[in-house]
């Protein structure tokens, strides 16, 4: 996959956020996206093994933008939110937001897309539609899918076993991209949820325990479906 560079977005601090689009354009895109939790590491480093892997395969032509960290200042200070104090996963203008937040980390923001992140990010996928997001998180091992994309869940979970959910008991997400995309642009999202980084478990481990599992799915026919 070669790719390019698109015009980048700003922070609230003014820092950019890089996005990177494939020479190969179509209707709809597959959308590799993490970081947006800025103290989320170990999700930005899965993405950016796979980004460079697809880099250099040939055999993976599909439409595609890659935004390796949405919150950048919150990636530099080491933070869930970004420098406004906002969890930009509970921002989103999808019909479930509320001004609401069970705790200050899950902070909404005053109005629902009032994070430049996100409206950085809002500006992409009205340009480039969005046919599948693959979003990287970290917080315990699992795969939790919003819309039709079970498939892409099972594949992953065939090779690191983590948990497949559609629905996390007793953990609400309005204003998610997860209640978002599918809501708006009939896009599915996976939410790829990496164990977190230990003494027994490096940032090498867990990218390895699921790279087999990530080939597969950029590879196979069940992508492609939604493109």
């Amino acid at each position: 996959m070669n790719i390019v560079d698109l015009k980048p977005g700003h922070s609230v601090e003014g820092d950019d956020i890089a996005a990177f689009r494939s020479e190969t354009k179509g209707q709809k895109y597959v959308y590799l996206l993490a970081g947006v939790h800025g103290d989320e590491v170990e999700g930005v480093y899965v993405l950016q093994q796979l980004v460079d892997w697809l880099k250099d395969n040939d055999d993976y032509q599909l439409p595609t933008i890659v935004v390796p960290i949405l919150n950048v200042d919150g990636y530099r200070a080491g933070t869930r939110v970004n420098a406004h104090g906002v969890d930009l996963n509970r921002n989103l203008p999808s019909t479930s937001w509320t001004d609401e937040a069970r705790e200050p980390k899950y902070n909404p923001g005053a109005k629902a897309l009032s994070e430049p992140e996100n409206i950085f990010l809002e500006k992409l996928f009205s340009k480039f539609t969005p046919g599948i997001i693959l979003t990287m998180h970290s917080w315990k091992p699992m795969v939790n899918y919003n819309g039709p994309c079970k498939d892409i869940a099972e594949i992953l979970h065939k090779h690191n076993n983590y948990e497949v959910c559609d629905d996390i008991q007793g953990h609400p997400t309005p204003g998610s991209l997860g209640d978002y995309a599918p809501e708006k642009y009939s896009s599915p999202v996976l939410t790829f949820e990496c164990p977190i980084i230990s003494e027994t478990k490096a940032l090498k481990d867990i990218w390895e325990e699921s790279e087999a599992g990530f080939k597969e799915v950029m590879l196979s026919e069940n992508i492609k479906a939604y493109i």
